[in-house]
């Protein structure tokens, strides 16, 4: 009696030791994120400090915001974190996510060959973009659908071209994140648009330099929004939760603020303002 006793005992505390596993590997939360929060670094820094304060685990799917935001529509990510409000509202005002709140925000920055063959350099992008629709130089755009894309044209539309492709001689689509666009510019000597956080944790620069920078226009404005259990019931609504909670937090601000690479800060808190 004793022996089974002890058997079951045993058994009992194996089927307790499972739960707990389980549970524990149940403490992650998947964020669907644009490339440039992850390929700047800023993760590395600022997802080690949330683990530590609250022990949840994020996965990070780093794409464009477009895809971000699907990702979200789909009920395949918990918390987004992008920078396209325009698209970043009409998520919420339909019901995917329950809030969006501001996080931080950089600017972006025309970059190009040091020599500057189209005459860009200045602080006007509108002006730029006519410059290079004039001429014949290269440029990259991401195509991608992400936050980054989504301004370009924005700008491009500003310069008078509602559609650059097939309308400036040299524009080129690559379908790919800032990092790989980036690439492509220092490889081909072409002119590419990218946030600044992105452009300072770039190594492979070759002749690339900023041109053009300082621009109101360029401002760009960062936001996390967790995704509405309403619409998705598996979604970890109150793991999620704690991290928006915890990124617009003085803590978090804090530690976004304290990422610099060469002394020079890549992003800027702004929760609440």
């Amino acid at each position: 009696m004793a022996h089974r006793l002890t058997r079951r005992a045993l058994a009992a505390f194996g089927l307790a030791l499972a739960a707990l596993g389980a549970h524990a590997q149940d403490k992650f939360i998947v964020m669907s994120s644009t490339t440039s929060t992850e390929q700047s670094g800023l993760f590395a820094h600022l997802l080690p400090a949330f683990k530590a304060k609250s022990g949840i685990e994020i996965r990070v799917v780093a794409q464009g915001t477009g895809q971000a935001l699907d990702m979200g529509r789909r009920g395949d990510a918990d918390v987004l974190f992008v920078h396209d409000q325009v698209a970043e509202e009409k998520f919420v005002a339909e019901g995917f996510g329950l809030e969006r709140r501001p996080v931080m925000y950089n600017d972006f920055v025309l970059i190009g060959p040091k020599g500057d063959p189209a005459g860009t350099r200045g602080n006007d992008i509108v002006e730029a973009l006519k410059k290079l629709a004039a001429g014949k130089a290269e440029f990259v755009s991401r195509g991608d659908k992400s936050g980054t894309h989504a301004a370009e044209l924005r700008y491009w539309k500003a310069a008078g071209l509602d559609t650059p492709v097939g309308k400036v001689a040299g524009y080129k689509e690559c379908g790919c994140g800032m990092g790989p666009a980036l690439n492509i510019a220092a490889s081909t000597g072409a002119y590419v648009l990218a946030d600044r956080g992105t452009w300072l944790a770039f190594k492979n620069r070759a002749d690339l330099a900023i041109l053009v920078e300082g621009d109101k226009r360029l401002f760009n404005q960062y936001g996390v929004i967790v995704v509405n259990p309403a619409k998705h019931p598996h979604v970890k609504k109150d793991l999620a939760q704690a991290f928006a909670d915890w990124v617009v937090s003085p803590e978090g601000q804090a530690s976004i603020a304290a990422y610099k690479i060469g002394g020079e800060q890549l992003f800027f808190p702004n929760a609440g303002k």
